[in-house]
């Protein structure tokens, strides 16, 4: 299961973010389709407007937080696949904003994430972790539930408190996008491409960390 990430008030873009086109795709789509692209069957969108955000042609899921950032947009999603039968194994988690991801690096989460099923998450990582591209267990629900209600919203110490598992990720496919003056400096997927076919982009898989007891 996938789930693009559509809420957010996109203040620093001045315009909402999911819908925003690069080389005239919405970032939100080429997100989705990176997705699909790595085994995801079903993918939805959660937050934001539905009838805004129809022309991605995804299912808007309501956000159940508002206005609290993405932990409470993983929340959210993971509450609604608690009581989804089946459950999911996992669900896969990534922000609009990133579209110069490809299926092949989100592939390099997928193989994490069977070469270590007893984690909360999988996570990509660069110089630090993302955790808006991760697949998240429902395992890990509980914990982070007390977490938001503490009022403890951060998302890097959120997965510090979980048993995750880090996947190293091409700084460039992680690339998001945050601004128009972003927008500006943003290479067109047509340069993305050409990189690309000069040599795959390297993704190899990381370190495992377990939360202290």
């Amino acid at each position: 299961m996938g789930v693009v990430l559509t809420g957010g008030a996109s203040r620093r873009m001045g315009a909402t973010k999911a819908l925003i086109e690069i080389d005239g795709v919405a970032m939100a789509s080429l997100v989705a389709a990176a997705l699909r692209d790595a085994g995801c069957c079903n993918v939805l969108a959660s937050g934001g407007d539905p009838d805004e955000l129809a022309p991605l042609g995804l299912p808007v899921l309501a956000d159940r937080y508002p206005g609290s950032g993405p932990l409470g947009g993983v929340l959210g999603v993971l509450e609604l696949f608690e009581a989804h039968e089946p459950r999911p194994g996992g669900v896969f988690v990534v922000a609009c904003d990133l579209p110069a991801l490809t299926g092949a690096d989100l592939d390099a989460l997928v193989k994490g994430a069977r070469d270590q099923p007893g984690v909360d998450v999988v996570v990509a990582r660069t110089s630090s972790i993302e955790p808006t591209c991760a697949i998240w267990r429902l395992s890990a629900i509980e914990r982070i539930r007390r977490c938001f209600e503490d009022g403890d919203r951060a998302m890097h110490a959120m997965i510090e408190r979980l048993d995750s598992h880090e996947v190293d990720i091409d700084p460039a496919a992680l690339r998001n996008i945050n601004t128009p003056e972003e927008l500006g400096r943003y290479p067109r997927r047509r340069d993305i491409s050409g990189n690309l076919s000069s040599g795959p982009r390297g993704a190899r898989i990381g370190s495992t960390h377990r939360r202290c007891s």
